[in-house]
């Protein structure tokens, strides 16, 4: 089992920045890759980016690519959403997701943090 916990989300004005935290814990080395997705009031789900658990490839939903950024400590099993340039429309709860190598699909989930962006 994987375990996560987000943390680092709040109110924030448009045009700020914001940065996310995923702790990871549990059988990490089993995990293949990390994922933040989003999902707003009333919306479905949306991929925000993903990461390999190494830290070295990452890969973001092109909405967002060059406003939103993950990287991964690899000395805290922590893996960070920085997002820049917030804008009111980035409000959501926002998830942290694994993969477990038995998996082809994210398969561990976190509570997830709010985020709000007021304009």
């Amino acid at each position: 089992q994987v375990q996560l916990v987000e943390s680092g989300g709040g109110l924030v004005q448009a045009g700020d920045s914001l940065r996310l935290s995923c702790e990871v814990s549990g059988r990490t080395d089993n995990i293949i890759r990390m994922g933040w997705f989003r999902q707003a009031p009333g919306q479905g789900r949306e991929f925000v980016g993903s990461i390999t658990w190494s830290g070295t490839i990452a890969d973001y939903s092109n909405s967002l690519k060059g406003r939103f950024i993950i990287s991964r400590d690899t000395t805290k099993n922590t893996v960070y959403l920085q997002m820049n340039n917030l804008k009111p429309e980035d409000t959501s709860v926002y998830y942290c997701a694994a993969r477990g190598g038995e998996s082809s699909e994210f398969n561990y989930w976190g509570q997830g943090t709010q985020v709000t962006v007021s304009s």
